[in-house]
C-alpha cells in the first residue's frame, strides 16, 4: 500500500522510489496494461490532497486526467453501443450509457479492482477513509482511462473500459436498473418531446474533504428540484430523484383532476 510517508521521498524532479515503482507494476498486473510512461500512471493516482506534501502545483494532480478520462469514456461507451444496437434510437443509447458511466459505478469498479490501495493521498485524507471515499475512487478511475489513452492510444483505452465495465455491462444493469434517477428523468422528459434535463451546481460547502455539493435541475428552464450530495453526480442524482418524485405526483394530480 502507498501510504502516506510516501510523500516525504517523493521528489517529482527525481526518479520514481522503488516501493512506489513496485507497486506501479502490481497495479498494471490488475489492468492488465504496462504503461511506458510511468509518469501518466503516478499523475492518474495523485489526490489534490498528495501535494500539500510534495508541494507540487495542481496541474500535477490526477484533476486534468480525470477530465480527460471522462470524455474519453463516454466517447467508448457510446460507440461501443451504437454499434451494438444499431436499432435503438438516441433515447436508449443515451440511458444504458448513463448507467456505465455513472460515479456509483465507477467507483464500485475501482472498488473491485482494488484500486483505493494504490492512490496516493494525504496521511490526514487517508485516515478520514479517503481510499474507500466513492468521489476519490470514482475521479482515480477516469484518470487511469485518461492516462491509458494518452500512454497508448483509444485501443488501449478500449480494451481496459471493455475489460472493466463492458464486457461486465448486464451485471451492471441488473444491479442499477433502480439506481440511475438521472437516465429515467432523461427518458420520461424526451418521451413527453420536452428538452434534456439541465442541471447547475448552485453551491458547495464544507471542508475540501468533506464537501456537500447543491445541484438544481431544470427541463426548458422551469426548475424541478434541488439535489445535494458529497460529489456533483452524486446531487445530480439526488436532484433526479426529487424531479422524478415530482413529475410523478403531478401527473397523478391531472388524473385526479379528471
Amino acid at each position: 500500500m502507498i501510504n502516506g510517508f510516501l510523500s516525504k521521498l517523493f521528489n517529482p524532479k527525481l526518479k520514481i522510489p522503488q516501493e512506489l515503482l513496485d507497486s506501479i507494476r502490481e497495479l498494471e498486473g490488475i489492468l492488465d496494461y504496462r504503461f511506458k510512461n510511468k509518469a501518466l500512471i503516478v499523475q492518474a493516482l495523485k489526490h489534490r490532497s498528495f501535494i500539500t506534501a510534495t508541494l507540487e502545483e495542481r496541474k500535477d494532480t490526477n484533476e486534468r486526467l480525470e477530465f480527460l478520462g471522462d470524455s474519453v469514456l463516454n466517447f467508448l461507451v457510446g460507440r461501443y453501443f451504437y454499434e451494438k444496437y444499431e436499432d435503438k434510437d438516441e433515447g436508449y443509447l443515451t440511458k444504458i450509457r448513463s448507467v456505465l458511466v455513472s460515479g456509483d459505478n465507477l467507483s464500485d469498479t475501482a472498488r473491485m479492482i482494488g484500486l483505493g490501495k494504490y492512490i496516493l493521498i494525504s496521511s490526514f485524507e487517508e485516515k478520514t477513509g479517503g481510499r474507500d471515499k466513492d468521489s476519490i475512487l470514482e475521479d482515480c478511475m477516469e484518470a487511469m482511462i485518461g492516462a491509458v489513452f494518452l500512454d497508448g492510444g483509444i485501443e488501449k483505452a478500449y480494451r481496459l473500459v471493455k475489460k472493466l465495465i463492458l464486457d461486465r455491462s448486464e451485471e451492471i444493469f441488473e444491479s442499477r436498473k433502480h439506481l440511475n434517477f438521472k437516465s429515467s428523468l432523461l427518458e420520461i422528459v424526451q418521451s413527453q418531446g420536452s428538452g434534456p434535463p439541465e442541471y447547475e451546481t448552485v453551491n458547495y460547502e464544507g471542508p475540501e474533504h468533506e464537501k456537500v455539493f447543491t445541484v438544481t435541475v431544470s427541463v426548458n428552464g422551469e426548475f424541478l428540484a434541488e439535489g445535494k450530495g458529497a460529489s456533483k453526480k452524486k446531487a445530480e442524482q439526488d436532484a433526479s430523484a426529487k424531479a422524478l418524485d415530482f413529475l410523478s405526483s403531478s401527473d397523478k394530480d391531472k388524473k385526479s383532476d379528471n
